[in-house]
């Protein structure tokens, strides 16, 4: 169950043009083929590959907490996950265990909603395409 507070920083994220999960899934279920998976937060599919999920933030010796102020966000490759980080360190990030891996880490509330759907209609598009080297 979600905190009032955590419902109004929403709210108030929506109100200054900023993304939050409510975007997320407004988002990403707008778009052809996607399936949502039952989750502690968000996770979407297409094709059965995922392009966009709640972080699930871990902390060595503690549980691992699902983060909805930030997504999982598939990029295609690791070139493009650098790119993203080094310019723009406020919006993308990623932690130990991410690299060489094609995603990046996306603070929501540093993102707007035209920007994050960009974001999320890329990563969909790349993740249901079929890879070429597949066919």
């Amino acid at each position: 169950m979600r905190s009032v507070r955590s419902a109004l920083s929403d709210r108030l994220g929506s109100l200054l043009g900023v993304s939050n999960a409510d975007d997320v899934r407004e988002i990403a279920l707008g778009l052809e083929g996607v399936v949502e998976i039952d989750s502690d937060g968000f996770d979407f599919r297409v094709g059965n590959r995922g392009f966009v999920w709640s972080w699930p933030q871990r902390v060595a010796g503690k549980p691992r907490v699902i983060r909805l102020d930030v997504a999982v966000l598939y990029v295609g490759d690791v070139s493009e996950q650098q790119a993203l980080v080094k310019g723009e360190p406020e919006r993308f990030f990623i932690e130990p265990g991410w690299d060489g891996w094609p995603f990046v880490l996306v603070n929501l509330s540093k993102v707007t909603k035209r920007r994050l759907r960009e974001l999320l209609t890329d990563a969909w598009d790349m993740r249901r395409t079929k890879d070429p080297a597949s066919q």
